[in-house]
């Protein structure tokens, strides 16, 4: 190896170079923890992690090697403030100054983002931000809770906006603080004591601005479902403007200050003055018409009043005409019935039940004659049917084949005989006719093509049946 000490008389190869240099940083720097920001993450399918750290000045490259990311306790991106623990170390082939690590953490507010968004999202998955929850904000409070620090920011500034805006809203401060370990368990408590309290119909609960840190708190979980199951309508006012809390989430509604949320539940004075004048107008003129109204209502009433004598004198009328009516009705109706009577019994006479019997009589006969003539019919055809089967049946017969002369052999297990392969010499055959059979032995065997050079078998007959 070459010593810097006598560059003067050797030069350097660019790998020999690389290769010293990587040697004296690895001896100089045993392990390092480097804090800065992920930036440029890279997971190639080799498992391992690419990445570079920077700060507001520099940058350097990292590798995380798969063996040493399996055990990184966190998903790592572009942004997060981490700690790395590595080897310094540089990559030969382009001389480029690089960190091998070995252990990578969450650093500070990087763990605290991470806790935030963990329980934002399990939050999120049981419901606690649906916006069917969120319960209205009235539109004109009649009293109003804060929760907030008593030396902080916030209250004077809340004050002074419904100062200039609404000062007959009545205001409760309900002290906690806002900052610290203790914080989330004493805005708890404050949300619990206004409850039962029981005279502020909306609550503010906020601070002003801070680090994630300061704001911490507000991303409590039991607060968080303290404020789900909280019954007063709440507005959240957590003095920032961009990044949203626990608190803001969950809350009915959310203002980025708390100057903003006491704009937002205060009308101004003198728009509600112009605003009631207006009311006051519109008020003062229904009631002048409903007075004129009622007035011309009486007069007409007042007008329509007669003597209670004449009115029954006029029932009276009225009923004699009903009664009238309803005689000449009574009348009609028995005149209708009696001609209905007399029809019906002229319609009767007329009727004569014993011709209607002898006609049905008639007509019984005659469709039971008709019914045996169908029968007999039928009959003929069924049996001209029959015939020509029968006819037909016989033409295939083999009966009737028989009864030419022909006959059907067997062999002695009454399997027909078609072909002299079947047979030998020797054998005994079943000959049917068409009337009666006899058996043969079969003495000897011609082939096909000597079949008509024989007038007849060598059979020997045995007997007849």
């Amino acid at each position: 190896m070459h010593s810097f000490s006598d560059r003067h008389h050797h030069a350097f190869t660019v790998s020999e170079l690389n290769r010293q240099v990587k040697s004296l940083l690895e001896s100089s720097f045993m392990q390092v923890r480097v804090q800065g920001e992920i930036s440029n993450f890279a997971r190639p399918s080799s498992g391992h992690w690419y990445f570079t750290l920077k700060d507001g000045k520099a940058q350097v490259r990292c590798a995380l090697f798969r063996n040493k990311n399996l055990r990184v306790r966190f998903a790592p991106k572009d942004g997060d403030q981490v700690i790395l623990t590595a080897k310094v170390s540089l990559y030969e082939g382009r001389g480029e100054f690089q960190l091998i690590g070995e252990m990578l953490e969450a650093d500070g507010e990087g763990q605290l983002q991470q806790a935030f968004e963990a329980l934002k999202a399990a939050l999120a998955k049981e419901g606690l931000f649906a916006a069917a929850h969120k319960k209205p904000i009235p539109a004109h409070p009649k009293h109003l809770g804060v929760i907030t620090s008593p030396s902080g920011a916030a209250i004077h500034d809340i004050l002074s906006v419904l100062k200039r805006r609404f000062p007959s809203l009545p205001v409760t401060l309900y002290p906690s603080a806002v900052q610290g370990a203790e914080a989330p368990a004493q805005l708890i408590a404050a949300l619990k004591l206004a409850q039962q309290h029981q005279q502020a119909d909306l609550i503010i609960i906020g601070r002003g601005g801070g680090s994630l840190e300061d704001l911490w708190p507000f991303n409590d979980e039991d607060l968080a479902r303290t404020l789900f199951s909280y019954p007063i309508p709440v507005i959240s006012a957590v003095g920032h403007e961009v990044d949203f809390s626990i608190a803001d989430l969950v809350a009915d509604l959310r203002a980025p200050t708390p100057s903003a949320a006491a704009e937002l539940i205060s009308p101004d004075q003198d728009a509600l003055r112009i605003l009631l004048d207006r009311q006051a107008n519109r008020l003062s003129r229904q009631l002048a018409y409903i007075l004129t109204q009622k007035r011309n209502s009486v007069q007409h009433l007042r007008q329509r009043l007669r003597h209670p004598g004449e009115r029954i004198r006029e029932q009276k009328s009225r009923l004699n005409n009903a009664q009238q009516r309803l005689q000449a009705a009574i009348n009609k109706k028995l005149t209708d019935a009696r001609h209905h009577h007399s029809l019906w019994t002229q319609q009767l006479s007329q009727q004569q039940p014993g011709r209607k019997i002898e006609q049905m009589r008639l007509q019984l006969v005659r469709n039971e004659e008709r019914l045996i003539q169908q029968l007999h019919k039928q009959r003929d055809q069924k049996h001209f049917t029959l015939r020509q089967l029968i006819t037909r049946l016989n033409a295939i017969s083999p009966l009737a084949t028989l009864e030419r002369g022909y006959a059907i052999i067997q062999d002695s297990d009454a399997k027909v005989v078609t072909n002299t392969q079947q047979i030998k010499t020797g054998d005994m055959l079943i000959n049917r006719l068409h009337q009666g059979s006899f058996t043969s032995r079969v003495d000897k065997i011609y082939p096909d093509t000597l079949l008509n050079t024989h007038s007849s078998t060598d059979l020997k007959t045995d007997s007849d049946t």
